[in-house]
C-alpha cells in the first residue's frame, strides 16, 4: 500500500498566512471601503479628512515597516504576529465605539501598528524564507488569498445594511483575534532551523545558502540591505512598485466613487467586488506562470493593465467631446485594474527574492514596503481632497491614471538579477579595498 507522503511545511506557512491575509483583506484592504459611505452618513466628516486618515496609516505603516522587517529578521515571526493580532483586533474594537474624529484616528494609528506585525510582512517574509525555486509559485498562491477576500464585499455591504457598521466592524475585530492567534503557532522562521530545506529539497537534490542548487539549477544571491540601497535597481523597482500603491491604495473610494457616478449601491458592490476576480486571476496566473518567464517584462505587462484599469474607473458615464461613455468603460475597470494590480503583487515580492536572497530579505520588503507607503499615503488623501473641491472622484482619478503611465518605462528598463549581483560584488570589492586603505593609513 502507497504510504500519504505529507506536504512540505512551507505550504502549511502558505495556508495559514493566506487565511489571515484574506480575512485582512475581508475587513480591511478590501472591505474598508463598504463602512465609508456609513461612518461619513453618521458623523457628518469630509472625504477629505476621512482619506488623510487612511493616508496617514499609509505613511505609518511605511516608517513601521523596515523595523518590522529588522525584528523578523533577528526574531522571527511568532511573537511578532502575536503582538500584531492583538493590536489589530483592538483597533476594529475600538473603533465600532467611537465617537468623534479623533477617535477614528487614533483606532486607525493602532490599526496601523497591528497590522504592520501581523500580516503582509511576517507572510511574506516567511513564505520567501522556505521557498526558492517555487519562490513566486509560492507567494502568488499566498497573494491570492487577499483577492479571494475581496469578492465577499457585496456580502459585508449587506451585514453592516442589515446589522449596522457598528454591530459588524466589532464582530470583524472579535475574528480578528479568533483567527489571527492560531496562525500565529504555524509560523517558522527559515526551513533549515528545523532539518529541511527550502521547496522540500533534500540532500541529495540540491543545496542551500548562496551555493548552487542542482535541482532547480539556479544561484541564489545573498545581498544585504546596505548593498541593496545603493543599487539602482533597489530604487527603479521601489519606484514602480509605489506608482502601483498610489493609485491602489485608493481603492478606499472605489465603492463610494461608482455610487456618485449614478450606480446603484447594488450594481457598485458587485462591480467593486469582480475587480478581485480579476485581482485573483492575476495573482493565480503568477503562481502557474511566474517561475517560468521573466518577470520583469510580466511587471511591466501589470503596469499598463492597471493605467488601463483607472482610466477605466475615472471613464464611467463620462462626458468625451459630447459624448457620455456610459458604462462601456467599467470592464476596463473591473479586469484590468484586478488582473494588474494582482499580479503585481507576487511579481515584486519574488523579484525581490530573486534579485537579493534571503539573507536580508525581511529588512529589504520592509524598506520597499515604506517606500511604496509613502506613495500609498497620498492617493487617499489626494482623491479626497479632490473630491471636496470639485464634488466629484473622476478628476482624481484621471490625475492618478496620467501619473501610473511613468511607471511603464520604469518597469520595462529594470536590469537582469545577473548585471545586479555583478554590481553588488563590486561594492563590496570597493568597500573591502576603502576599509584596507583607511586602516593602513591608521
Amino acid at each position: 500500500m502507497k504510504s500519504f507522503k505529507q506536504p512540505f511545511y512551507g505550504w502549511w506557512i502558505v495556508g495559514a498566512g493566506g487565511v489571515v491575509q484574506w480575512y485582512t483583506s475581508v475587513i480591511f484592504w478590501r472591505g474598508f471601503q463598504a463602512f465609508v459611505p456609513p461612518i461619513l452618513e453618521t458623523f457628518g466628516w469630509s472625504r477629505g479628512v476621512t482619506g488623510a486618515a487612511i493616508s496617514l496609516q499609509r505613511g505609518e505603516s511605511g516608517m513601521i515597516s523596515p523595523f518590522v522587517g529588522v525584528i523578523l529578521d533577528k526574531y522571527g515571526p511568532r511573537k511578532a504576529m502575536a503582538f500584531g493580532v492583538l493590536l489589530t483586533g483592538g483597533g476594529f474594537v475600538y473603533m465600532s465605539q467611537m465617537q468623534s474624529l479623533w477617535q477614528f484616528y487614533i483606532a486607525i494609528a493602532l490599526l496601523t501598528l497591528g497590522m504592520s506585525f501581523g500580516t503582509f510582512i511576517v507572510f511574506v517574509a516567511t513564505v520567501a524564507n522556505w521557498f526558492i525555486r517555487k519562490r513566486a509559485r509560492a507567494l502568488a498562491v499566498l497573494m491570492s488569498f487577499s483577492a479571494i477576500g475581496g469578492i465577499t464585499l457585496p456580502i459585508l455591504v449587506a451585514s453592516i445594511d442589515t446589522f449596522g457598521w457598528r454591530e459588524v466592524m466589532l464582530a470583524c475585530g472579535i475574528g480578528f483575534w479568533l483567527i489571527g492567534f492560531p496562525a500565529t503557532l504555524v509560523m517558522r522562521r527559515r526551513p533549515e532551523d528545523y532539518g529541511m530545506l527550502p521547496d522540500g529539497e533534500t540532500d541529495d537534490d540540491g543545496s542551500v545558502n548562496g551555493k548552487t542548487n542542482r535541482a532547480g539549477g539556479i544561484r541564489e544571491q545573498a545581498i544585504t540591505m546596505r548593498q541593496a540601497i545603493k543599487l539602482r535597481f533597489f530604487w527603479q523597482l521601489a519606484i514602480v512598485t509605489s506608482l502601483g500603491q498610489l493609485v491602489s491604495s485608493t481603492n478606499l473610494f472605489h465603492f463610494a466613487a461608482l455610487l456618485d457616478y449614478g450606480m446603484t449601491a447594488a450594481l457598485a458592490a458587485a462591480a467593486a467586488g469582480a475587480v478581485a476576480i480579476g485581482d485573483l486571476g492575476g495573482r493565480a496566473g503568477i503562481a502557474v506562470i511566474g517561475d517560468r518567464f521573466d518577470k520583469r517584462k510580466m511587471l511591466t505587462i501589470a503596469m499598463i493593465m492597471q493605467t488601463v484599469g483607472v482610466a477605466g474607473l475615472a471613464g464611467i458615464n463620462a462626458e468625451v467631446l459630447g459624448v457620455n461613455l456610459g458604462l462601456w468603460p467599467l470592464p476596463l475597470f473591473v479586469v484590468f485594474f484586478g488582473l494588474g494590480f494582482g499580479s503585481s503583487i507576487p511579481l515584486r515580492l519574488s523579484i525581490l527574492g530573486d534579485y537579493f536572497g534571503r539573507t536580508s530579505y525581511g529588512s529589504i520588503v520592509g524598506l520597499t514596503s515604506s517606500v511604496n507607503a509613502l506613495f500609498g499615503a497620498a492617493g487617499p488623501a489626494l482623491v479626497g481632497f479632490i473630491y471636496d473641491g470639485t464634488d466629484s472622484y473622476r478628476l482624481g482619478f484621471t490625475t492618478l491614471a496620467v501619473v501610473l503611465v511613468i511607471s511603464i518605462p520604469l518597469a520595462l528598463g529594470l536590469e537582469p538579477a545577473g548585471r545586479v549581483a555583478a554590481k553588488a560584488r563590486q561594492l563590496t570589492r570597493r568597500t573591502y579595498r576603502e576599509r584596507n586603505r583607511f586602516e593602513s593609513l591608521n
